[in-house]
């Protein structure tokens, strides 16, 4: 397949105003197989995060986009919720096909609106594209019709989803919602963040070259107040897959709960990482700050709680000096950077809010601190910052900063460092590192989360993904992702 030409879609689907005037414009949602223009009439400025300046302006949509989105896809609904897994394994490896051949230009929007590092957007921008090809895979080993005696009990598409997608990793998060949606059957209506209008341009543009059935993806650029929340309260939607904070993920329970949806709720997390005494600190360190650091420390996964035992406290200090080079902020564009900026100046406030809050409540600095690296004034960068003598209960350790900060802290032994683990509202991911293997999967058995990590960063998108208490409800990827999307359905003779 030839990759596109990128002009081309500059000009579909993000016009430049003048030549005088880069600033380019976003005037268009995407319902019924078109482009059209917004009915809201909300312009936001997207932001360049790496050195402030205005990028793009985007015109946001209201409760009456949203509602012809969600009318289009229930028009959808009748014929592809009846479809089979051959209809539908098309579908998915036609956006596989449209999301790789895309791949560049998505990475070097990641980069240029997000600030994602290019090493990082492009993992994300692959897996985006791969993820198409999980969930056919996992659709192929799911049983879809299952049969006793006189009993056949059928698994339907529940209708109608409505995919709330954040900013970290954009186009990957659509990808990987829409995925599972597709494989169940549903049509979708997705709103993915307004801080996210240039990505998601680009997505489109994909989406509208994959040719799919009209109304099968619908997306609506808003707020979450506005078109967030007709999406959850419109009775026409019977699902709702969403990923962000555990203050809008209440609400969506809550609101939802009125019309009877089905929810998924990702709602992120403050993931322990274990080093267990016989730990390999040469490896494991460099791995424990990739894993803090990741998506500059804007991921819900990060190992942001480094758990280690006080008899090597001294080594993990000097061995995360020794490794912290590796790990500079600097530009997105540049390979070298491993940090990129904060998403916004609110997000660099808040990152800043809490590196004051853990100095003011005893912790120490070893490495950062508060301000802008050197040289790096001008955008939302944050030194990457890792604080030693954390108590489990300050206020850097108990919530989610989403911000390149890590909190060291010790432990006695290993029924304290796992018990220091589950002190937490959270439990999304965790990570173990240790030598031996079978000692560290028995610690990892012991860890509420929903995902454990043996030596690494490790991921499967066959694997369920989601949370235990406050991290969240059901799970996504694979056949679990998709079943999510489904509702059993008994026939007895």
């Amino acid at each position: 397949m030839t990759m596109p030409d990128t002009k081309l879609i500059q000009r579909d689907a993000i016009k430049a105003t003048t030549k005088q005037d880069p600033i380019r414009t976003i005037t268009k949602h995407y319902i019924d197989g078109a482009f059209v223009e917004s009915h809201g009439r909300e312009v936001m400025d997207i932001i360049n995060p790496s050195n402030g300046k205005v990028l793009a302006r985007v015109t946001l949509a209201d409760e009456e986009d949203a509602r012809h989105a969600i009318a289009a896809a229930k028009r959808a609904f009748a014929s592809f919720g009846k479809t089979t897994k051959e209809e539908r394994t098309k579908v998915l490896r036609r956006l596989h096909e449209v999301v790789s051949a895309h791949i560049d230009d998505l990475t070097a929007t990641m980069v240029e609106e997000y600030g994602g590092t290019a090493v990082f957007s492009r993992i994300m921008m692959e897996a985006a594209a791969n993820v198409f090809l999980s969930a056919e895979k996992a659709l192929q080993e799911l049983p879809l019709t299952r049969s006793w005696g006189k009993t056949t009990v059928t698994l339907e598409p529940v209708g109608v989803a409505g995919l709330i997608t954040p900013w970290n990793a954009n186009s990957f998060f659509l990808s990987a919602k829409l995925a599972s949606a597709v494989a169940a059957g549903c049509t979708a209506v997705i709103k993915p963040s307004e801080l996210s209008a240039l990505q998601t341009q680009v997505w489109l543009e994909c989406l509208h070259e994959a040719k799919l059935p009209k109304g099968l993806c619908n997306v609506v650029a808003g707020r979450g107040n506005v078109v967030g929340a007709e999406i959850v309260r419109n009775p026409d939607v019977a699902k709702i897959s969403f990923t962000g904070s555990v203050a809008v993920g209440k609400t969506i329970m809550r609101d939802g709960a009125t019309t009877m949806k089905r929810v998924t709720l990702e709602l992120g997390g403050k993931s322990p990482n274990i080093l267990l005494d016989d730990a390999d600190l040469d490896k494991a360190i460099p791995a424990s700050l990739a894993i803090a650091f990741m998506n500059s420390g804007q991921a819900c996964v990060a190992g942001t709680r480094l758990l280690v035992p006080k008899s090597r406290l001294d080594e993990v200090k000097q061995a995360i000096l020794n490794a912290m080079p590796a790990f500079p902020a600097g530009d997105p564009v540049d390979p070298k950077s491993a940090i990129g900026p904060m998403v916004t100046q609110q997000q660099y406030e808040r990152v800043q809010s809490y590196i004051r809050k853990g100095i003011e409540e005893g912790a120490e600095v070893i490495v950062g601190g508060e301000g802008h690296p050197k040289g790096l004034e001008a955008g939302y960068f944050v030194k990457p910052t890792v604080f030693v003598d954390v108590k489990n209960d300050m206020t850097i350790a108990k919530e989610e900063i989403f911000g390149p900060v890590l909190s060291v802290i010790a432990y006695k032994n290993e029924d304290e460092a796992i018990r220091i683990a589950n002190d937490t509202n959270f439990g999304l991911h965790a990570y173990v590192n240790g030598t031996d293997v079978g000692r560290a999967r028995r610690v990892a058995s012991r860890i509420l989360t929903g995902r454990v990590a043996i030596n690494g960063m490790l991921d499967d998108q066959q694997a369920p993904f989601g949370g235990f208490k406050h991290s969240g409800v059901g799970r996504e990827f694979g056949t679990f992702g998709i079943e999510a999307f489904l509702e059993p359905r008994a026939i007895l003779e």
